[in-house]
Formats: structure tokens, sequence, C-alpha cells
């Protein structure tokens, strides 16, 4: 079947074009404002440090609503009661596979260090002597391609034992936890914000042949929550966080509680300008940073903890 995205101009009330179209018969609907953008990332700013700038400029002066009408009679319709109603909307035709299928072209196999390879699931290729790291890049933050994430899995190389366990911290797609267990760690636990992550990051890690006897995950905010931090245990002889200084910053000390003594923490979603004040909360916390790496603006620190007073 196809699909008609049909896309009206907003102006300054987006909710009454919405309420308007729901009455000619349109079901779920899409916005794309400028203003409920600057929005989003005023309230959600503790979350990143970077927004990209082509992005910005997508959303510039723009205010429209897109829908979604099926190319059958009942699509057109509704599209005939949007027309009788006063729009004019711009119509480009998708077809079911295009709907699903186009965005996996942008995901190809990605060797990361020396080891990995990460692999997008659907993808059926030789390793040639990598460890495969599978991988649905379609489903939340954590695909490999993002400099930070490289840098983490980069330094993870080096750290992974047979008997090390892992934490991950803000474990998004889990594509670090699990790139620890691939590595040869024995198990891992992560948490996230974001409450899909642990059905996700479960996925992802069934995609790996690894189960919950090795890897759990838990939904909740770590800088806030007691009894989270409680659950996730402590005495990990690594543990990672690829967020943003933001949140990196009062982790720092907290991240402390988690670690074993002689313990590493890798951290990274640090973009420039701000690597000098992480390196000052990391001090403070009581770590002694061992590796500074830096790509693409982003900054990735490798720290050692100390054996913490009782």
């Amino acid at each position: 079947m196809q699909w008609m995205e049909c896309t009206v101009p907003a102006g300054q009330d987006p909710e009454s074009v919405c309420d308007r179209l729901a009455t000619c018969g349109v079901g779920g609907m899409s916005v794309e404002d400028e203003r409920e953008f600057r929005d989003f990332l005023e309230q959600n700013r503790a979350y990143w440090d970077y927004v990209d700038r082509e992005l910005e400029q997508r959303f510039a002066g723009l205010s429209r609503v897109k829908f979604w009408l099926s190319s059958d009679e009942e699509g057109a319709a509704v599209l005939a009661a949007v027309r009788n109603a006063g729009f004019a909307p711009e119509i480009s035709l998708i077809a079911d596979e295009d709907w699903e299928n186009n965005w996996k072209q942008y995901y190809k196999p990605l060797p990361i260090g020396e080891r990995l390879l990460v692999v997008p699931a659907w993808e059926e290729v030789s390793p040639e002597g990598r460890i495969p790291l599978r991988l649905d890049p379609g489903l939340i933050f954590g695909t490999g391609s993002h400099p930070t994430t490289r840098m983490c899995l980069e330094a993870l190389e080096s750290l992974v034992t047979p008997e090390a366990r892992v934490l991950d911290l803000g474990c998004g797609s889990g594509i670090l936890s699990i790139g620890a267990l691939v590595l040869g760690c024995r198990e891992a636990v992560g948490c996230d914000i974001d409450p899909k992550a642990p059905d996700i990051a479960m996925e992802n890690a069934a995609l790996n042949g690894i189960g919950p006897d090795r890897y759990r995950v838990y939904a909740g905010d770590v800088l806030t929550d007691e009894g989270m931090r409680r659950s996730l245990g402590r005495d990990y002889p690594i543990v990672l966080a690829n967020i943003v200084a933001d949140v990196i910053i009062p982790l720092a000390p907290i991240s402390r509680r988690f670690l074993s003594g002689g313990g590493v923490f890798v951290t990274s979603g640090i973009i420039e300008g701000r690597q000098d004040e992480v390196a000052a909360a990391l001090r403070s916390a009581g770590y002694a940073i061992t590796g500074h790496f830096c790509q693409e603006d982003w900054h990735c620190f490798v720290c050692e903890a100390g054996i913490l007073p009782l």
C-alpha cells in the first residue's frame, strides 16, 4: 500500500490547525514548530550540551502540521474534506516498504577500535577477525557512530577482564554495557532515565545471545533516587557514563560509591569547552585522570579511583 504524507502550514496556532484537521477525519498528526522545539530544548537542556546546527536550522521559522492518509478511497475522502475546509496540503507518496525500511540504508557495519564490529541487526556480514556487536539502532540513543560512544568502546577494549562487572549509567540502547559483555566481561548492569531503555537494551542484548543471567537494566534517575542507587549495587571494577557535562559533574562523587577500590570510571559526552570543568569535578571527587581523548570536539576521560575512606 502507498501512503500520502500531507503537510499544511500551521501559522501561529498549530493547535487550532490540528483541531480543524481532526474534524475532517484526520487521525495521527505531527507538529513541527520552532517555538515547541525551543521549549523542548529549554526544558531538557540538562541532558545534552550540544544540539546539531543542521537540526536548529531545519526548525528555524518552521510551523507546520504533517499527517498521513492511506492511498485508497478512505484516504481520498478525508483528503477531500481537508481541502473543503480550506487547506491546500502538499502531498508526497510513501510506500510501506519505504516507510519501514528506508532509514536502514544509513546504518552499516562499523569497526570500532581494534576488536569490535558494530553490526545492524538486519545485516549479515563476516566479522573478519573482529567481535560482532549486534544492535538495532532504530530504537533509542546509542548506535556506535557518535564519537563519544566510539571513545568509550575503544577505552573498554583495554579494560575488560573475564571476571569484571560493569555498570553503565545512562545506558540508552545498551551499546556500551553490551559491548563490554561481548568483549569478555562477566556481568553488566545498566540504568537510564528513559523508561523504554530496559526493554530496548535487553532486546539488543538478546541479539548478541546475552540474557538476564549476565545483564539487567533499570529505569530511573541515579542522581536523585537513592533507592535506584542501592539497586545498582557496588564494587564494580568498571563504571561507564556517556551522558553530558551537566550530568557528569554532579554524578562524579556519586559514581565513586559504585566502584571497587582501584576501579575505573570512563565518562564521555563532553563537548569542547566543558572539558576543564568536568576534569575539575572528577578530581574533586577523588579521581586520578589517567586518559583524556578527543574526537570531533567531544572529550572522554578515563579515571582511576582510590579506596574510599570508611
